[in-house]
């Protein structure tokens, strides 16, 4: 189990073990790569991060990556596996569950409406862009991209 503080000043724990956590995850989030660049969204306040959002009722982990995905990036991907899973101590703690992926191809004509899009970035843009979401630049999402270099043969 790794903890660290957020950005925003909250308790995380973050581990490798599957049902780690009591609180069943309802988010997800996905690291996915396209042609050796790293998939990601421009979300209009947050700025550039990983795509991901909320389990719909009815809906698997993976569909709700699957979906997520292609909402906001129009990206259809396969291979989705799980990662981790994280827990933030708010007020209401929240556990989110981390998946990988690999792109298969991205709609052009796909009509974002919660982001601006798909943003391809490099091992180097991901690691120096000033624009990235705050949840991007934390302790955990560095734990995170480590533990993701180590499974570098699925990409």
């Amino acid at each position: 189990m790794f903890t660290y503080t957020d950005l925003n000043g909250n308790g995380c724990e973050l581990s490798f073990k599957k049902n780690a956590f009591r609180i069943i995850p309802k988010h997800v989030l996905v690291l996915a790569k396209y042609e050796g660049k790293w998939l990601l969204t421009e979300h209009p306040e947050r700025g550039y991060e990983f795509p991901g959002g909320k389990v719909e009722n009815g809906e698997t982990l993976e569909e709700a990556a699957i979906r997520e995905v292609f909402e906001e990036t129009g990206a259809n991907i396969f291979n989705v596996e799980w990662l981790a899973t994280y827990m933030v101590q708010e007020n209401s703690p929240f556990t989110k569950a981390v998946y990988t992926a690999i792109v298969q191809n991205v709609d052009s004509n796909h009509a974002n409406r919660e982001t601006k899009g798909a943003v391809f970035m490099t091992e180097e843009e991901l690691i120096t862009n000033n624009r990235l979401s705050f949840y991007m630049k934390d302790l955990g999402m560095k734990k995170i991209l480590e533990k993701v270099s180590e499974r570098e043969d699925k990409w």
